[in-house]
């Protein structure tokens, strides 16, 4: 029998693929950290099942948003570099990029939490007792993030980036979809009940509320809620107290 001669081993650029970390830098941490073939971690030459927080996940991506909303708001979309929010959070690019797969995922972050935040605040106020009440408690608590510090500027940005990124658009509108459809639902209930104008067309009424909270966006003074002056007009809207109607008690 011939000599058994061990295979060569694989190299890129001359260095072995079994330091993989010399081939790319950039993965020197991953190659450390994580076994690819079992997705488990190495620490102390012991292997051990990575385990995530989700908690923490939630909380870590959360400041990051916020962060990258207060950038985005105050130095626009396109001035705003990866590196600036990382500097910001007092992480990594690179940490970045394990939350969020691109800048145009950040910035759409705040407006992708508004599709369960409004599906939440729906549900909370679809079998009350006074519709008429419930609509004006809705409107109460998304005039009051106008007050946010950063929601003015990035309502702006938001409306320079709708041309750039479909996602944005499909996020903005099912959130409002959800928010039309509820208040669509308690305006017609509130109209039953003699509460308001029976003249109200539900969903088209539904529309014109959330067109006055939107408008309230770019006056409002940060820190100041706008929902009693918001509150006062969408209530005279509805009962058509500029024509006459009667107000609500």
């Amino acid at each position: 029998m011939g000599d058994v001669r061990p295979e060569p081993t694989p190299t890129a650029g001359g260095v072995p693929v079994t330091e993989p970390w010399r081939v790319c830098p950039a993965t020197t941490l991953v190659y450390y950290l994580t076994d690819q073939s079992n997705n488990t971690d190495r620490k102390g030459g012991q292997y051990m099942a990575r385990r995530t927080d989700p908690d923490e996940v939630a909380r870590k991506k959360s400041r990051i948003a916020d962060e990258a909303a207060r950038l985005f708001a105050t130095q626009g979309f396109e001035n705003t570099s990866v590196a600036q929010i990382a500097a910001a959070v007092g992480t990594s690019p690179a940490s970045i990029f394990y939350y969020f797969p691109d800048k145009a995922s950040l910035f759409r972050a705040p407006f992708e939490q508004d599709i369960p935040a409004a599906e939440r605040l729906i549900a909370e106020h679809a079998d009350a007792a006074d519709p008429l009440e419930a609509v004006l408690a809705i409107v109460d608590a998304l005039a009051a993030e106008a007050a946010y510090p950063y929601a003015q500027g990035m309502l702006v940005e938001s409306l320079r980036r709708m041309g750039h990124d479909p996602e944005l658009i499909a996020a903005s509108e099912q959130a409002a979809a959800t928010q039309r459809a509820g208040l669509a639902a308690l305006i017609s209930r509130a109209m039953q009940d003699g509460q308001i104008d029976r003249t109200l067309d539900p969903s088209f009424a539904a529309q014109w509320v959330l067109t006055i909270i939107d408008a309230c966006y770019l006056n409002a003074e940060p820190g100041r809620s706008p929902s009693p002056e918001v509150r006062r007009t969408v209530l005279g809207y509805l009962k058509g107290t500029d024509r006459g109607g009667k107000d609500h008690e």
